[in-house]
């Protein structure tokens, strides 16, 4: 099978939210924080979408000084009205499932997150050389924590 030419590597994930400042709020209990913040709009954004009339915040969130640097990207649409997925937030259907950070301690970082008024939606559990947790995330979305044993 051919394969790229470099390693290939994680660069981001984007959200579609409705708050943005619940998500940046959410990301920066992780140590995430705002590099950069736009309005995109305009033919050419449009294009590349494939959504004809595109207005949105797009809000870039990364850990100062992490290396590899990955990103999370947040989108507010302005125009068009964005609709809620149904199965966003359900494990049980097919496509996107969630997004897993790894941590050095879950139960901190667990902690850290319920402090800060989001809870857990199950009680931790060790699962292949892992200590694993859900919790409820930006746009509905689905986080996992990973503590590495």
């Amino acid at each position: 099978m051919p394969q790229a030419a470099e390693p290939v590597r994680f660069d981001h994930l984007t959200l579609l939210v409705a708050d943005l400042d619940e998500a940046t709020r959410f990301l920066g209990v992780l140590g995430f924080g705002v590099t950069r913040s736009v309005v995109i709009s305009g033919p050419e954004m449009d294009a590349y979408m494939g959504i004809s009339g595109l207005e949105a915040d797009h809000v870039t969130l990364s850990v100062p000084g992490a290396e590899p640097h990955e990103e999370v990207q947040l989108l507010r649409f302005h125009h068009p009205h964005a609709v809620r997925d149904a199965g966003s937030g359900h494990l049980d259907r097919v496509g996107f499932n969630h997004i897993c950070f790894r941590v050095s301690d879950l139960d901190a970082t667990a902690a850290a997150f319920a402090d800060a008024g989001f809870h857990a939606r199950n009680t931790p559990m060790v699962f292949a050389d892992r200590k694993l947790v859900f919790l409820d995330g930006p746009g509905h979305a689905v986080v996992e924590l990973a503590q590495w044993l």
